[in-house]
């Protein structure tokens, strides 16, 4: 079994930056990928990133080139690095995995981002 939990959330103005972490523990070697959504009040829930464990990376085209997904393997941990932030951006985030590709087994419990002057 693997756990995920994430931190890194908080308050932060228009344009500034945040990084969030998603540390993996149990049997965390066996995760293939790791995901991040987020969902806004109201909104459905949206896919952010993914990176698997071979390095692969994908973006939606909301956070394209203001955000980073990125591993450290020794700390089984799983960022994200999000730049240029807008209001929008606001909303609780969460990292999920599995051990098969795309098949989400594992949730965290979320970390509150608020964008907001």
């Amino acid at each position: 079994q693997v756990q995920l939990v994430e931190s890194g959330g908080g308050l932060v103005q228009p344009g500034g930056s945040l990084r969030l972490s998603c540390a993996a523990s149990g049997r965390a070697a066996t995760i293939y990928f790791t995901r991040w959504y987020r969902e806004a009040p109201g909104n459905q829930r949206e896919w952010v990133a993914d990176i698997t464990l071979g390095g692969t990376l994908s973006y939606a085209d909301s956070v394209k080139g203001r955000f980073t997904i990125s591993r450290d393997n020794a700390k089984n941990t799983v960022y994200l690095q999000m730049n240029s932030l807008k209001p929008e951006d606001t909303a609780v985030y969460y990292c999920a995995g599995g051990n098969r590709p795309w098949r989400i087994e594992y949730w965290g419990q979320g970390t509150q981002v608020t964008v907001s002057s």
